[in-house]
């Protein structure tokens, strides 16, 4: 996958994301959901991704998916908000393997880290978490800043207010 695709897949997470915060922020909260049934067959996933200098994944540059489109989605939004860094708290800009395998006896997940090779053009870039956050917050800024265009100007609404001649408090005969 190239970078337009995922980045337009983020995107689209994000706005997801924000647009759920919003319908939930409105609605009362359901009765108890059932809990979806576990897997009972193993799941595999693995995701190249790029690491910037402060650990993040900046970019999810390819992958392999399981049968199950739930796990494939929770293991490629936890990908994407990874860090990986070594014990000392340093990263290693370049190239990792992220696998998670999902045991279906135990119902544990595996996840382990490979550099794939070091080094890269995309050290200082913006971690993808970040990026992310960045989209919804400037759309929550939009939705603001129209929100405000659809308020009434109080200053005009004080202006007519104080042109007006006041209502005489003596009955008139």
């Amino acid at each position: 996958m190239n970078r337009y695709w995922i980045r337009a897949i983020v995107l689209s997470a994000a706005l997801a994301l924000a647009s759920a915060a919003t319908a939930t922020a409105r609605v009362p909260a359901p009765a108890a959901l059932p809990t979806p049934p576990q897997p009972t067959v193993p799941l595999h996933t693995a995701f190249n991704v790029e690491v910037n200098h402060l650990g993040q994944v900046v970019l999810v540059k390819s992958g392999t998916s399981s049968k199950n489109l739930t796990f494939n989605a929770q293991t490629y939004g936890n990908v994407l908000q990874m860090w990986i860094r070594r014990q000392d708290g340093t990263a290693v800009v370049g190239m990792y393997r992220v696998t998670y395998d999902y045991n279906p006896k135990t119902h544990g997940i595996t996840r382990s880290v490979k550099l794939l090779w070091a080094g890269g053009d995309w050290g200082n870039q913006e971690g993808a978490a970040n990026q992310m956050l960045d989209v919804m917050k400037r759309r929550q800024e939009a939705a603001r800043r129209k929100e405000e265009r659809n308020l009434p100007d109080i200053n005009a609404a004080i202006r007519k207010a104080l042109a007006a001649p006041a209502p005489s408090a003596t009955p008139q005969p």
